[in-house]
């Protein structure tokens, strides 16, 4: 019997206050898994500013695509991708954009992306202790492009953040953040990042691979841009 199984069957996971003896937050643990079975999602710096992409999984021919999105805008600086459980992504990604107008509306002025980013943070930390709640089972990529510098955290269900270079969540995130190492150079253009983005699925979906499945969207100064079809076939 595994560990987490055992406790399990002692109660361990029925409140999300409660340590196991192994010093786990079950109810945590089962928000990472549901990040690892999310559609996967990618964010890369470049020098212009900051790619995302993310896997829509399309699975009927009758789905209006662009209904479908993974990428979004929180302000003219800042955008966010995440894999998960994004029905709890949605309800973050909703309260992010609220913070954003909020700050410029008292400070007139955007928010730091930092700024930003320990605000998501602090609220799926707290759901990860609070009884009565549930850790939010999405894990986000929150990219900001200040001061024409590309920023890119990770947020985490246990309230964690990290900034990165490149990174992907999701349920094919190991083999394209393999791919993202190898590959990944300082100072790329933002069309060298959308070529390494669609490189890395490519790499990590082999023969499942459908660039039409994917939304694309930049962030640079000239603000946030998201690929249309046309724009999306042209990357096949």
């Amino acid at each position: 019997m595994s560990t987490i199984k055992q406790h399990q069957e002692m109660g361990y996971d029925r409140s999300v206050g409660m340590f196991s003896p192994d010093g786990l937050i079950l109810q945590v643990e089962y928000a990472e898994k549901a990040v690892q079975l999310g559609s996967t999602v990618l964010g890369i710096t470049t020098k212009q500013g900051i790619v995302f992409m993310g896997d829509r999984k399309i699975t009927s021919k009758l789905l209006v695509k662009e209904s479908l999105k993974k990428v979004f805008q929180i302000e003219d600086h800042i955008a966010v991708t995440g894999a998960g459980a994004m029905s709890d992504g949605r309800r973050l990604i909703e309260h992010a954009q609220y913070i954003a107008h909020d700050h410029h509306t008292k400070y007139q002025m955007p928010i730091d992306t930092l700024v930003m980013v320990k605000e998501i943070a602090n609220i799926q930390q707290h759901y990860s202790q609070s009884g009565g709640l549930r850790p939010f089972g999405v894990s986000l990529l929150v990219g900001g492009f200040e001061q024409e510098t590309a920023h890119l955290y990770q947020t985490t269900p246990s309230g964690m953040y990290m900034k990165f270079l490149a990174r992907s969540v999701g349920s094919h995130a190991l083999k394209v953040n393999e791919y993202l190492e190898k590959e990944f150079k300082d100072n790329l253009t933002l069309e060298k990042g959308v070529e390494l983005a669609v490189k890395a699925f490519k790499y990590a979906l082999e023969s499942d691979f459908d660039v039409n499945r994917f939304d694309v969207a930049t962030l640079s100064l000239e603000g946030f841009k998201r690929f249309d079809e046309n724009q999306i076939k042209k990357l096949n």
